[in-house]
């Protein structure tokens, strides 16, 4: 009987455990977003049409669009940053310093322009709505190999009646070689904790209302 009860203790603690494990995967994967940004179709989802892993993550912003978009135009490496953790990402060595004001000659941007990650990584701007929607393609090679799967890095800013505006972030891949899914996975838990900085990163500079620097 003792058996039979300590079994059942550990399988309730193993379920326990699961489930605890799939409600903070769930939040990671949506943070910031209401359901119905999690199922909308955004600028980017037709690049990618079966994905075997979706983060959206979202973020509201006092502030209007025409004032978040100058911080998307300038992402990248060598240009604005990504307005996350810098130290981290330079211990990579990313060589990253995130910009605290709108630079000038980094805001034009076009389809198909490179974005770097890194000085040796870059995505490509895949997808553009001037103002509203910046949508990147690419993945991290492996060495001399070429990523093992498709990525496509989607923000799109969505105007509220308040006057503020709501910035959703999405992240979709698809597995190119069976065993990505064992690289991507565990990395998507570094990815939300840096997108999260990403996210508060452009809304604080948004609404701080920094000036342009014209003498970049």
């Amino acid at each position: 009987m003792a058996a039979r009860t300590n079994r059942l203790w550990v399988a309730g603690g193993l379920g326990a455990f699961v489930l605890a494990a799939l409600a903070a995967r769930k939040w990671q994967l949506h943070w910031g977003a209401d359901p119905r940004e999690v199922t909308a179709a955004l600028a980017g989802d037709e690049l990618i049409g079966e994905p075997d892993l979706v983060a959206t993550r979202a973020i509201t912003i006092t502030a209007p669009a025409s004032q978040v978009w100058p911080w998307l135009a300038q992402l990248g490496q060598a240009r604005g940053g990504f307005y996350s953790y810098d130290t981290w990402e330079n211990l990579m060595g990313c060589d990253i310093h995130s910009a605290e004001r709108i630079v000038a000659e980094w805001q034009h941007v076009e389809v198909d322009d490179e974005v770097k990650l890194h000085p040796d990584v870059s995505m490509a701007v895949a997808g553009l709505d001037e103002g509203r929607a910046l949508v990147l393609r690419g993945g991290v090679p492996m060495g001399k190999a070429a990523a093992p799967y498709d990525c496509t890095w989607a923000f799109v800013l969505r105007d509220r009646p308040d006057g503020s505006t709501r910035l959703v972030m999405r992240e979709r891949y698809g597995y190119t070689r069976r065993w990505a899914g064992l690289l991507i996975e565990p990395v998507e838990a570094i990815s939300f904790v840096m997108s999260r900085k990403m996210l508060m990163g452009i809304r604080d500079r948004a609404e701080a209302g920094r000036a342009p620097d014209k003498a970049a």
